[in-house]
């Protein structure tokens, strides 16, 4: 474990008020602005408590997300470099399901490559090929992100802190081994209703999504941790994060892979 900036209580503090935000729906001020010198460790370790509490209240571990890994969410967001979260078995949806927008403060989707594990990948030194080696398969996937802070005013070390501004996942379409498509050129496209809204390809993931879930190996070494066999990874998103309104009817389609489905409770727009 990296060495923390801030005293444990403090760490406590912050962890416990964005878990707060989380269950109450009620954001709150940016980390940063209290802490403009919050430290990325120190919001690691924010996050990985608020990780820890939710496993001790049921939850348990199935994977983890990466994130700000395509050029277009960090400028959307205004960061320069990806980070990761957890995933946890509560926050998976079925895909075709329906949600409720007011489970959420400020719902966004975006869509991914979701690899599964065959073989454990541990850090520090993790290459894209070591990932093609150990991936079992590929599917797409919706990731619904939410964040904890008001208005999405977040720099860097408030969504690391915000478990990667997680919220939700969907897995969708077929599962297929990595070896039977290239990875880093599928086409998606992100639709509401008969609208599409965004398109993209897999290429904007860091220029490979392999390249991604080594980046992620290896950003987990320094705090004794590890991808293990059976996980699932969200390599990032391929295009640009969308604002969930009641109503919406997502449809995410990846080209070889099928589509993945995510409708939002509330009269149609």
């Amino acid at each position: 474990m990296l060495d923390s900036r801030l005293a444990a209580d403090e760490l406590d503090r912050r962890a416990l008020a964005l878990g707060t935000a989380r269950e109450q729906r009620r954001p709150i001020d940016p980390l940063t602005d209290a802490l403009p010198e919050l430290a990325i460790d120190d919001a690691y370790a924010i996050a990985q408590r608020g990780v820890t509490a939710r496993i001790a209240g049921g939850a348990r571990l199935v994977g983890h997300k990466i994130g700000l890994t395509s050029v277009a969410v960090q400028q959307q967001l205004g960061v320069t470099e990806p980070d990761y979260g957890a995933l946890l078995d509560v926050m998976e949806i079925d895909s075709g399901a329906t949600i409720e927008a007011t489970d959420f403060i400020a719902p966004r989707v975006e869509l991914e490559l979701a690899f599964h594990l065959a073989d454990r990948l541990t850090g520090p030194e993790v290459t894209a090929a070591d990932v093609r080696r150990c991936t079992d398969s590929v599917q797409p996937a919706i990731e619904l992100v939410d964040s904890r802070v008001a208005d999405w005013r977040i720099r860097l070390a408030d969504t690391v802190a915000d478990n990667a501004s997680s919220a939700g996942f969907v897995l969708g379409g077929r599962r297929r081994p990595l070896g039977e498509l290239d990875v880093s050129a599928v086409v998606v496209e992100l639709w509401r209703g008969g609208e599409v809204v965004e398109r993209g390809t897999s290429s904007a993931v860091l220029g490979d999504p392999c390249a991604a879930v080594a980046w992620l190996a290896n950003a987990l070494a320094p705090f004794g941790a590890a991808l293990e066999a059976g996980q699932v990874v969200l390599s990032g998103a391929c295009t640009r994060m969308v604002a969930v309104l009641p109503g919406d009817d997502f449809r995410g389609t990846f080209g070889g892979l099928g589509e993945v489905r995510l409708t939002v409770a509330g009269p149609d727009r």
